[in-house]
Parts: C-alpha cells; sequence; structure tokens
C-alpha cells in the first residue's frame, strides 16, 4: 500500500506500431504477443504492480480490442483499496478527434487527474520489454523537486537518433534535450554512446496539468517527447534519472540495465531471442519480480514420437501450454501456446504465435508467424529469400514476418 504523496500512473497504450506490421495489423502494439505467454503491455503493468502502483489508467486508441480483453483478463485488481487497472479509450472530451499526440491523451483525460487529485503522475509507455522498479524512480523524483523526471538508459551512438536525446548536468538536470535528432550527441564520457529518455517519465501533478494545458493551446504535434520535456527543459525544471542506478530484486548483474524498445520487426525478434539463452539477459525466471499476464486454461505441452528421423524435440527454446511437437523439431525458437509441429517438420530460430499449425516435413527459418496460420506440409519458409519476398513480408535482415490468419501459398 503507498504511503507518503499520492500517484497515479497513466499508460500511453494508443500507439499504431506501424514499424511492426504485419504484427500491428489487427491490435495495437502494446497487445503484440511476446515470448510465447506474455503481450508487450505486460512488462509496464507489471512494474507497477511489483513496486505498489496500481491506480492505473491505460489510455488506448488503435484497435484496442484484443489490448482491452487482454487487460480485462489479466489485471483485476482487489477495489478494496482502490486498486484499478482500467482501459481508457479517447473518449473526446476537448472535441470531435482522437488522440493526436501522447500530451493529447493526457490532455484529454484531465478529468482523470481531477477525480484522483494525485501529487505525481507516472506517465509510461507500454511497449517496451524490461524489468524496472519505479519506486526509486519516485524517489529520485521527489528528492529533486523539479517538474518532470525523465528515465534515461545509454544507447549505442548509431541507435540514438530514434529516440529523445538527453544532455545532462553533473547533478542530473537536464540541460539539452533533442527529441530523434539526426546527428545525436554522445554522451561526454563515451563517443560511441548517447543517454537517451526510455518514454517513462514522472511528473509534478500539477506542472503536468499546466504544461499539458499550454501545449494545447499552441500549434504543436502535442507529444511528450517532441514538446512537453523540451519545454519544461527550457524552464529548466527537469531532471534524468539513470536507469543504470535502477535495482530490481531478484535480478543478476548480467540482466541488470536491460532495456529493449521493440518497435521495428528486427528488434522485437532479437529480444525475443534475448530470452531462450541458457543464461538469459533477460529472464522471466524471476519469482521476487514477476511478469503477470493472463494464462488460459490449457493443457500441458507433450512430445511425441522418439524414432530416428522423426522425434519430437525442442532445444533451447520457449515451450507454451497445449503445444504438440509431433515428430518434428525446434531448436532457439519460441512457441507459443498452441502451436503444433509435426512429423520431420523443422523450425530453427523462429517466433511462433498462438495456434500456428507446421506441417509435416515443412521447414521454418528466421520467421515470426503470427496467430492461426497454418504451414502447409513440404512449405519452405525462410529458405529462399526470393520466394519469401514474392509472398511475404521480409526484413531488410532477411527475417520472414506472415500476418495473423494468412493463407500462405504453396
Amino acid at each position: 500500500m503507498q504511503t507518503g504523496p499520492k500517484i497515479i500512473a497513466m499508460v500511453l497504450a494508443g500507439g499504431e506500431g506501424k514499424r511492426l506490421y504485419p504484427l500491428t495489423r489487427e491490435r495495437a502494439k502494446p497487445a503484440v504477443p511476446f515470448g510465447g505467454v506474455y503481450r508487450l503491455i505486460d512488462f509496464a503493468l507489471s512494474n507497477l504492480v511489483n513496486a505498489g502502483y496500481r491506480r492505473i489508467a491505460v489510455l488506448t486508441q488503435y484497435k484496442s480490442h484484443s489490448l482491452d480483453r487482454h487487460i480485462a483478463l489479466t489485471w483485476h485488481m482487489s477495489p478494496l483499496l482502490g486498486s484499478y487497472v482500467a482501459p481508457v479509450p479517447a473518449q473526446m472530451r476537448r472535441g470531435p478527434h482522437w488522440f493526436s499526440g501522447s500530451a493529447d491523451a493526457i490532455y484529454q483525460n484531465f478529468n482523470i487527474l481531477a477525480d484522483e487529485d494525485p501529487d505525481h503522475v507516472l506517465v509510461f509507455g507500454a511497449d517496451h520489454v524490461y524489468r524496472m522498479d519505479p519506486e526509486q524512480m519516485v524517489q529520485h523524483h521527489v528528492a529533486s523537486g523539479a517538474g518532470v523526471t525523465v528515465a534515461g538508459i545509454r544507447v549505442p551512438i548509431d541507435q540514438a537518433s530514434s529516440f529523445g536525446v538527453i544532455e545532462a548536468d553533473p547533478e542530473d538536470r537536464i540541460v539539452g534535450f533533442e527529441e530523434k535528432p539526426g546527428d545525436p550527441k554522445p554522451t561526454p564520457d563515451d563517443p560511441n554512446a548517447a543517454f537517451v529518455s526510455m518514454g517513462n517519465y514522472i511528473f509534478n501533478a500539477e506542472v503536468l496539468r499546466d504544461i499539458v494545458a499550454d501545449d494545447a493551446e499552441r500549434a504543436s504535434a502535442h507529444d511528450i517527447g517532441g514538446d512537453v520535456i523540451p519545454a519544461l527543459v527550457s524552464a529548466g525544471n527537469a531532471v534524468v534519472y539513470d536507469f543504470a542506478h535502477n535495482v530490481v530484486p531478484g535480478q543478476n548483474d548480467r540482466e541488470k540495465g536491460y532495456w529493449r524498445d521493440v518497435g521495428t520487426i528486427d528488434a522485437y525478434f532479437d529480444a525475443n531471442m534475448d530470452t531462450i539463452a541458457v543464461d538469459p539477459i533477460f529472464s522471466y525466471y524471476n519469482d521476487r519480480w514477476p511478469i503477470y499476464t493472463h494464462r488460459p486454461s490449457l493443457p500441458p505441452a507433450k512430445f511425441v514420437f522418439d524414432e530416428d528421423g522423426r522425434r519430437g524435440a525442442a532445444f533451447q527454446s520457449i515451450v507454451g501450454a497445449g503445444v504438440i511437437v509431433s515428430g518434428g523439431s525446434a531448436v532457439r525458437s519460441v512457441l507459443s501456446s498452441e502451436v503444433q509441429v509435426h512429423s520431420y517438420a523443422d523450425v530453427a530460430d523462429s517466433v511462433l504465435f498462438p495456434g500456428v499449425d507446421v506441417g509435416r516435413s515443412a521447414i521454418v527459418r528466421r520467421a515470426i508467424i503470427d496467430k492461426n496460420v497454418r504451414v502447409p506440409a513440404g512449405c519452405k519458409i525462410g529458405v529462399d529469400r526470393e520466394a519469401d519476398e514474392a509472398r511475404f513480408h521480409v526484413t531488410d535482415s532477411g527475417i520472414v514476418v506472415i500476418g495473423k490468419n494468412d493463407v500462405i501459398p504453396w
């Protein structure tokens, strides 16, 4: 139970996620499945709930049905102490238009701030993979007395142009902030790294009301990173919290500081692969800081046939409930719930969403296959790039992506 200042959380979950197409063709980005059993939003919500912040408004917009359903099935909070996780669609309280940016999403939901009357507001993104104790960031924020605290992390300089780049002084005051610059500034101690925003913020509630209301009156993109944070930086009212200082119970040194923005297919694929090693750099197996999700009533996984050349097996893989590996094999892969891999089929370095059926003698390599796709018997995916590009979405690095319910020509 919270003591001290009153705090609520707003989770920004309205992202369209165009760079994750076709995984976002029929769902919002935060609802994209991850790691065999989770949805992307589960990481942010788990971090908040584990830290004791259990009054959470999830601001939704784009194709939100599956996200709303997942929240309803998973995130039941006891109302006895005022706890809730509530999806909040664009309510058009300020006129007949959807959210025009992350700042506008908060502006359109000022009624939440009025109803709750918090001292501080956590504003978190909904689509990153990480563990974090937000309470430590809150303590840093309250001690600083600043209007906003921005969570920051170091990333390779060649990736920094995808983020808001932070310049901070030795007292953690942000003295410069540039959203997605073409030529990002490196950190003073490492020319190969930049200090960037994680998209997680803590605002003094009064400051948030004032700055967002002011932004609504100006011609801007109404974006927190692009408009609100630079305005507070210019006013000398912003500090940074270095994520490298965050200590998560039960986390080992190898995992410390792990955070991935899975905004592209390649980044999403790589983050899934990060979880399957013997000693992964991101592990689900931390009962002191669990990642919560919906667990449907499914039978256990099953591996059948034990003959030379026809042996049901999975190696260095994550296997969900209800999976049947029937005389085929999976290597370095994520098999989500109710996947079936038939005899002589060979799956490697792939992510299969729930309900995927891999036919007899099929080959799947470096692929992401969305829900309920049937891979025909003998079909080859990820083997012939030219053939793949004629049928599927293929990234520059060669990852094949097949959308939900797609029929594979064969």
